[in-house]
């Protein structure tokens, strides 16, 4: 798997769906407080490349540590689909949770760790 492809994705209940061009090729898992206990696979995009097709209003925002990145859960069951920020550049990143995507193959995934609780 390598380049941007087009995934739908999206919550358990299903009160948030988006669509996302994403590089299933580059992924990582992350050791911060908060990764490591949720235990996502994150792939990146940009906003161009992101669209929430439902849920704007069905999600709830944590943020934490600089709060550079909001957390963004389903307020009915949980699921964080994807994440919003900035990248250490300062450009506008969507962290999107390959475990959200629809019908992926995860043992299929190569994901790279990063040490996040030395950020």
């Amino acid at each position: 798997m390598a380049g941007f492809e087009k995934h739908s994705g999206g919550c358990h209940c299903g009160a948030v769906r988006y669509e996302a061009d994403v590089d299933l090729g580059n992924t990582m898992t992350c050791n911060c407080s908060i990764c490591q206990k949720r235990g996502s696979i994150l792939t990146f995009t940009t906003p161009d490349k992101f669209n929430l097709l439902k849920g704007e209003g069905a999600q709830t925002e944590y943020r934490f540590n600089k709060h550079a990145i909001g957390h963004l859960f389903c307020k009915t069951c949980g699921i964080l689909s994807f994440a919003k920020g900035k990248t250490p550049d300062g450009k506008e990143m969507i962290a999107v949770n390959a475990r959200s995507l629809d019908d992926i193959d995860l043992d299929g995934l190569s994901p790279k760790k990063v040490d996040g609780r030395s950020f």
